[in-house]
């Protein structure tokens, strides 16, 4: 057995390895990111159960680790910014044959290592990430260009905060 550090955090997520893959990890995580930045790997594990199609495109079966991460850094959500993260790999190996290892916990965020989830880390094959296309060349912008892309969530968040009311108090229209 290789003597390497196997501390991981693991994550209880609907989407899929090939969506973690294109994002170029998982998100969007309450978790301590300090903490997570010292640790060198991602284990995700499937949530088959979220029945959100939009936001779930699931399809390892239920509580079985589908993929492990090399962890390069964390950063703030695009999906939720404020208090959730993204956790970004450099390389991933995916699960050949998964196994049920989510044992309910309050948490979709745990961490303990590679053996707690039942890895062998010499069993892994690790690819480097896909590169991303390159990105367009920039383009003449008008004001309207400026503005952001905003999820409900992070809308809601905060205009409560703005307004100092609850979350839930914020109802959010759109009329096409």
């Amino acid at each position: 057995m290789t003597n390497i550090d196997t501390r991981c955090v693991a994550v209880f997520t609907a989407r899929s390895p090939d969506r973690v893959i294109r994002e170029g990890g998982s998100q969007a995580w309450v978790l301590d990111a300090n903490r997570v930045r010292k640790t060198p790997y991602l284990v995700c594990i499937q949530n088959l159960h979220n029945d959100d199609r939009d936001f779930s495109d699931a399809t390892e079966p239920h509580g079985s680790v589908f993929l492990v991460g090399k962890i390069r850094d964390v950063v703030p959500s695009a999906d939720d910014p404020g208090d959730r993260w993204k956790i970004e790999i450099s390389e991933f190996a995916r699960i050949k044959d998964p196994t049920n290892v989510w044992m309910a916990w309050r948490n979709p965020v745990k961490y303990g290592s590679l053996e707690h989830f039942r890895i062998d880390v010499d069993s892994l094959t690790f690819e480097p990430m896909p590169t991303m296309p390159q990105a367009e060349a920039p383009r003449a912008t008008t004001p309207s260009d400026e503005v952001t892309p905003l999820s409900f969530a992070a809308a809601k968040s905060g205009l409560a905060a703005f307004y100092g009311v609850p979350q839930e108090a914020i109802e959010i229209v759109i009329r096409g």
